[in-house]
């Protein structure tokens, strides 16, 4: 390689190696959505800051999962209609923009639902 090849190349490497080392990755939240009512629920929809997912039907014992990045801050909600017919309206612990890691959704009978997240938020000062 002569010497006016080598001065082009430089800068793509070192910029290729400085994007490397800066350790950057895309947070996300993986989500398991685990239906332990005993019957099928209908038009799950979950809604977290800046956008929602959701599946039409979910049957006892299913899991549904979804990967997502939070935009904002706001809580986790949730809203489905049980086996019934009966609408039910949930809510769960706040969201941050940066956060990621894992975000389990237990919905029981009667309405009830365990949340259990298991995140972090490396952005926060």
């Amino acid at each position: 390689m002569n010497r006016k090849n080598y001065y082009r190349f430089v800068p793509a490497f070192v910029l290729a190696l400085s994007l490397i080392d800066s350790g950057c990755h895309s947070r996300h939240i993986d989500s398991l959505i685990d239906n332990r009512t005993g019957a099928a629920i209908h038009q799950l929809e979950i809604d977290y800051p800046s956008a929602s997912f959701g599946v039409d039907t979910l049957t006892p014992g299913q899991v549904y999962k979804y990967r997502f990045q939070v935009r904002g801050e706001g809580p986790l909600k949730l809203q489905y209609t049980d086996s019934t017919g009966k609408q039910v309206h949930l809510q769960g612990s706040p969201l941050f923009e940066g956060d990621e890691g894992q975000y389990l959704v237990i919905l029981l009978p009667d309405g009830k639902v365990h949340w259990v997240p298991s995140l972090q938020n490396k952005g926060k000062g």
